[in-house]
């Protein structure tokens, strides 16, 4: 049975996961707004993988004897009012994501619960890799997005993303 104090933890960071989902849709639904198609897609498939995050940890907690109680989701609070609003704002979002699983993870060393240790390195390195991927967004956008073409050129780029579920996800 895991520690009562990692489970809420865990059972939190559900909740933060589909607020991220939310969130990535709104931003879909201001880029779909601006006419931007390729940027909605990006973030529509970005709400997909949050939702599965949901889901591996939800998983996680039914296989360890714990009920899932799940709580209401924020409405998003980001007032966007350019292009690299929602780029920037979903960078800021995934610093925030990441110390919440840091959290959890130092919770777990802390109680020697090396079993949710080892279910919370995957989300380590795939925060580093959320990350990352939003960082380069902004880049992107800074480089090309004040120039019609290479805006369109990475609307177009972006249009291109597919969403595959994580087969590598944590084992459970």
């Amino acid at each position: 049975m895991l520690n009562k104090k990692i489970a809420e933890l865990l059972n939190d960071q559900i909740n933060k996961e589909l607020y991220s989902a939310y969130l990535y849709l709104d931003f879909a639904n201001y880029y779909a707004d601006e006419g931007l198609d390729g940027f909605a897609h990006w973030y529509e498939v970005q709400a997909q993988e949050e939702r599965d995050h949901a889901f591996m940890i939800r998983r996680y907690l039914i296989n360890n004897g714990i009920r899932v109680q799940f709580k209401a989701i924020a409405m998003p609070d980001k007032t966007l009012q350019n292009h690299l609003a929602p780029l920037e704002a979903g960078y800021e979002h995934e610093q925030y994501v990441t110390s919440l699983i840091t959290a959890i993870y130092h919770e777990a060393f802390e109680q020697k619960d090396y079993k949710t240790m080892q279910f919370l390195d995957w989300f380590i390195k795939e925060q580093g890799e959320e990350e990352t991927n939003a960082e380069d967004m902004i880049k992107k956008m800074k480089l090309f997005g004040t120039d019609a073409k290479g805006l369109y050129a990475l609307n177009q780029e972006l249009a291109a993303r597919t969403y595959a579920p994580s087969a590598t996800g944590p084992a459970m």
